[in-house]
Formats: structure tokens, C-alpha cells, sequence
């Protein structure tokens, strides 16, 4: 069994918990976190069997194996660095990092020690999202001409301000989404071949992006518009188009759950079929399987449709430049209104 490490004990980390210990390929050896009597909790909780105040006493513990690192994103680079160095397979929470200098040093810490890494995109490791990678590669869609997606939830009361906002916490969900399309229908290097424009509104509460839309024109001719809010909803859509027809996911993409989730092809022929893919566990189950698979084989890298470290970086390039025009636009006209 692969014994896993937590470094942290927040909502996402308890329930990623849960799914280690559904999993009879992994157990729950360590949870580290800052307030021992809550850590002792969790870890009493989940059968865990050592709970630490100090994350270092965490990585130097033989039985960890995996180090999941569910802390706040602007932690992530520190947390997965000192992991990578302890020689620990690492699982780190979306979004990668909160800008590109932290997410290239995290990703370099990992290539520098060779150990497997891997975003916690958990939804990417779900069979929804395989089945929605063979309709793409099926050629029933025909050439791809336009993708939209969107993802709106009401959290803005409870997410952390350091996390940055809603592009990090919600945008790396369809953003992620719309760079397996393209990678899929388009190739390497595909994603990255685009112009982009982003617009947005800036929080008075905690000065983040709290609501944003992109819009995206792709070398090879493929447009996409991406919208993400942290006010309002709880909101998932995505889309993609082709010249004979289109596919939608009638169930979140970003929450696939056990049981059936659903697809529609819609054909410009008329056509229509609803494609149910069933599923013994959540995403979060799926992820952490994806995980024990990756490193039964020796890799250093998930495949996909998870996400490599380069993929990773190309998604939050598309992030950080979104906040940069969301900023930049939003100076200009605070400046024009001050000078007209």
C-alpha cells in the first residue's frame, strides 16, 4: 500500500482523505498541520497513524510515500519544493501557484529531484473526462471550430484572499478543460499558439478577480470564450463545436460524481445520442488511483488526460495573462476617468 502524507487539514485535504482510505491501494500514514489537537482529530479520523505540528517531522517519516499538499495556492511552490528535496512523490492542490515565477519554481524543484508530481486537477483523472477525450480523437465532431466554457460558485465568503481569487480557485477548471481539448483535437504545442483578451471585475472585498470572461483565437482557427465568477451561482457548462456537430457535458465536468455521467453529441444531421459513462467512485477516488498507477509504473509524470507539469504551466500562463489584462484594462480607465 503507498502511505500518504497530508500537509494541511482543511475541507479539501479532509476530503481528499476520504479518498485514500477508499482506496485499498493507499492508507493515510501522516497529516501535518499547525494546530496539533485539530491534526490529531483528522488524523484519528481517517486512521492515520502519526499526526505532526511540524511539516518537516512529515517528510523525513519513511512510511510517507506520497505527500498530498492541500495548503492555500501562494504556499504551494514552498510546500512542493521541500517535498520534491525529501525525495516524496507529490500530489498539490489546484491551482498551481498564484503567478508564473512560483509556478516555474515549483515545477523546477520537482525536475531538479525527480520525483513525480502531479496538479490536483482531480476531475481530469474521472472516466467522464476519458470518454470526452475519445469523442474528440472519434472524428464525429469533424473539425473543431469553437469551445465555451464557464464555471460560477458562490464561495466568495469563505475562499482564502491569498489564493488570488477566482481565477485560481474556479478558472483553472475550464481553463484546464479547454487546453485538453485543443492539446487533444490540435496537438502539442497547440494551446499555446493563441491570442487572448480577458476582461473583469476587482473585488472590493479583498481586492481579488472576483468575476472574469476570455475570450481566446487559436492559431489553428479554433475560438473559445472561458467565464468564471466566485458571486454567484454554482454554474458548470462547457461546450465544444465542431463543423458536424457539438458535445456538451450535461453533469459538471469540475464535480463528476460516482453513478452515471453524461454526455451529448448533438449531430447537424440530426443526430443526437446522450453518452453515459458509469463510475464506482468520485473524482477525487480516480485521482488518487491515478496516482497509485503512476507510480506502480515508475513514471515521474501522470499521463494524461491528468496534467504534466508542462501542461500545467501552459494552463496557468493563460491565468496570470487574464489577471494581467483584468488589471491593466481596469488602471486605463481609472486613469482616463481621472484625466478625461
Amino acid at each position: 500500500m503507498i502511505g500518504w502524507g497530508i500537509l494541511g487539514t482543511g475541507f479539501i485535504s479532509d476530503t481528499v482523505a476520504a479518498a485514500i482510505v477508499g482506496s485499498p491501494g493507499s492508507r493515510l500514514a501522516a497529516v501535518a498541520g499547525r494546530d496539533i489537537a485539530r491534526t490529531r482529530k483528522f488524523s484519528a479520523r481517517f486512521g492515520g497513524d502519526r499526526a505532526y505540528a511540524d511539516h518537516a517531522e512529515l517528510l523525513a517519516d519513511p512510511a510517507v510515500d506520497v505527500v498530498y499538499v492541500g495548503l492555500p495556492n501562494h504556499l504551494h511552490h514552498i510546500f512542493v519544493g521541500e517535498a520534491a528535496a525529501a525525495g516524496k512523490a507529490v500530489l498539490s492542490e489546484k491551482s498551481l501557484s498564484v503567478d508564473m515565477a512560483k509556478s516555474r519554481a515549483l515545477v523546477d524543484a520537482v525536475a531538479a529531484n525527480d520525483v513525480f508530481f502531479v496538479e490536483g486537477l482531480m476531475y481530469l483523472a474521472h472516466p467522464l473526462i476519458a470518454r470526452f477525450v475519445e469523442i474528440l480523437r472519434d472524428g464525429r465532431l469533424g473539425a473543431v471550430r469553437s469551445i465555451h466554457a464557464s464555471y460560477a460558485a458562490d464561495i466568495w465568503q469563505v475562499v482564502n484572499p491569498q489564493g488570488r481569487g477566482t481565477l485560481y480557485n474556479l478558472g483553472c477548471y475550464p481553463v484546464s478543460l479547454l487546453h485538453l481539448a485543443v492539446q487533444t483535437v490540435a496537438g502539442e504545442g497547440a494551446f499555446r499558439a493563441r491570442r487572448q483578451t480577458g476582461t473583469g471585475t476587482i473585488s472590493a472585498h479583498d481586492g481579488n478577480v472576483s468575476e472574469a470572461a476570455l475570450a481566446v483565437r487559436f492559431e489553428n482557427g479554433i475560438l473559445a470564450t472561458v467565464q468564471t465568477a466566485e458571486t454567484y451561482g454554482m454554474y458548470p457548462e462547457f461546450i465544444v463545436v465542431g463543423d458536424r456537430g457539438s458535445l456538451r457535458f450535461l453533469d459538471s465536468p469540475w464535480l463528476p460524481q460516482a453513478g452515471a455521467g453524461r454526455l451529448l453529441f448533438t449531430g447537424f444531421d440530426g443526430t443526437i445520442e446522450e453518452i453515459v459513462v458509469e463510475s464506482d467512485g468520485d473524482a477525487f477516488l480516480h485521482q488518487v488511483r491515478m496516482v497509485e498507477r503512476s507510480l506502480a509504473a515508475g513514471l515521474k509524470t501522470a499521463e494524461r488526460p491528468s496534467p504534466r507539469p508542462d501542461d500545467s504551466i501552459e494552463i496557468m500562463e493563460v491565468l496570470t495573462d487574464w489577471e494581467a489584462d483584468i488589471r491593466r484594462t481596469l488602471a486605463a480607465s481609472a486613469r482616463s476617468v481621472e484625466n478625461p
